[in-house]
């Protein structure tokens, strides 16, 4: 590990923590830090360098990459088992803070500068996403990936996420002068939840909302400071406007508890009556599985359009996952393609399901995800950069070309035999097909 950014830990000035010049929170730990620090055992450690992965997730996904299989005798080792390490911990060091957009993009711009200012190639490995934007890869967070990928010798990886078997995701085309109707259910001891509407900037469609009571109430137009109640349950909208950025709307709904702890249960309908129309495209969200209850969702969702953001963006290599054991694809995984734009995303999948790495506290577990498919292919861009760049087979080998090379060596699939296609993209991870198309 030749650098950790810990930006929940706060700087002590009696220490020699130290928040990296340029970036407002957090710690870094240089890599003599954390060789001394593993030096010691026990609690010793922490003094030194007070890092904690305490979920387990990023240190199993770093061992996919890159372990070195030490704790068991080399069996288990990562894909790029040599490779140098940049490590950034998203977060904030207040109590309960939540990493957001701007955490993740100071990470990105954080370790492009170490790749810069050390000359050497860079793959980042996103193992990171959620549902807020309209997945068409125009975001502020897309399209700033998309351009610090110009920069250096690079690649960014990221998990197409795992929403493809969930009910989160409704959408369609509305046609002038015609409605629609959407049913999502709330279900029992939901605290609070939102939903996203997208549709083209110009398209204007009246939204209006039921509640399980038959109570109705339209949405607004524009923002405003206005609070709406159905039964048990305060609304706020929020309509967006168009911005410099993209040619999308959003209608923002947040649903909040009125006068109990809990939202109104039941059957929910969001209606749709185009008022002028020049192209009818409409998309909802809700929030990732993991933020609502198991019974909430709409009730004739669609798996595709299931990627989670940032692995919208253009210039990033999304990865879905599939079992390799049984050859089938992992239900779980996100889907393509991006919404109203229809640029093939997931480019690319990789085992995903039961996969063994490193335990937080020593060995080994499995776990499951599209964050773990991604590491493979991440430690594929290292082994790739290493060959063309570090060893002068191609110095342009990162970028596109990157991803160029991994769709050239993609396999087929047994459950599928159309290609491109939203699941899967252009196929499976196979490097080997990789360097015989290289060679």
């Amino acid at each position: 590990i030749r650098a950790l950014w810990d930006q929940t830990v706060s700087p002590d000035e009696t220490k020699e923590w130290r928040t990296p010049e340029g970036y407002f929170d957090g710690v870094l730990f240089t890599e003599d830090m954390i060789n001394e620090a593993l030096s010691v055992s026990g609690e010793q450690r922490f003094l030194i360098c007070p890092s904690k992965d305490t979920s387990g997730h990023g240190t199993h996904v770093a061992g996919i990459a890159a372990g070195n299989g030490r704790a068991s005798g080399g069996i288990c080792k990562g894909v790029a088992y040599e490779s140098q390490l940049i490590i950034v911990k998203l977060g904030t060091s207040e109590t309960g803070g939540f990493p957001g957009t701007g955490q993740l993009m100071s990470a990105v711009n954080f370790a492009v500068e170490c790749s810069v200012s050390w000359g050497m190639p860079l793959c980042i490995n996103l193992s990171f996403g959620n549902n807020y934007g309209s997945h068409s890869g125009t975001s502020l967070t897309e399209r700033y990936l998309d351009a610090v990928s110009e920069i250096g010798r690079m690649a960014i990886v990221a998990g197409s996420g795992n929403e493809g078997g969930d009910a989160g995701h409704a959408g369609g085309v509305l046609a002038d002068n015609k409605s629609a109707a959407m049913q999502f259910v709330i279900g029992d001891y939901e605290s609070n939840l939102n939903i996203q509407i997208w549709k083209n900037a110009w398209d204007e469609i009246l939204f209006a909302l039921t509640s399980p009571e038959g109570e109705r109430t339209e949405v607004p137009r524009e923002s405003d400071a206005r609070q709406l109640t159905l039964g048990r349950t305060r609304l706020h909208a929020y309509v967006g406007e168009a911005v410099p950025y993209s040619i999308y709307q959003e209608i923002y709904l947040d649903f909040l508890p009125a006068d109990t702890a809990y939202l109104t249960s039941g059957i929910w309908s969001i209606s749709m009556q185009a008022q002028s129309i020049r192209g009818g495209a409409w998309g909802m969200w809700m929030p990732t599985a993991s933020q609502r209850g198991a019974a909430t969702g709409f009730l004739e969702p669609v798996p595709e359009t299931t990627l989670t953001i940032p692995s919208t963006a253009d210039r990033v290599i999304t990865v879905g996952a599939y079992d390799s054991e049984s050859q089938s694809m992992a239900q779980f995984s996100g889907r393509g393609y991006t919404w109203n734009e229809n640029r093939i995303k997931p480019e690319i999948t990789a085992p995903g399901v039961d996969i063994i790495s490193c335990s937080t506290g020593g060995g080994y577990e499995s776990r499951s995800g599209t964050s773990m498919a991604a590491p493979f292919v991440s430690g594929s861009c290292a082994i790739l950069m290493q060959w063309g760049i570090i060893d002068g087979n191609d110095p342009f080998m990162y970028g596109d070309k990157i991803k160029t090379a991994l769709i050239g060596g993609a396999k087929a699939l047994p459950f599928t035999s159309i290609y491109p296609n939203p699941m899967t993209g252009y196929g499976a991870l196979c490097l080997r097909n990789t360097f015989r198309m290289l060679l």
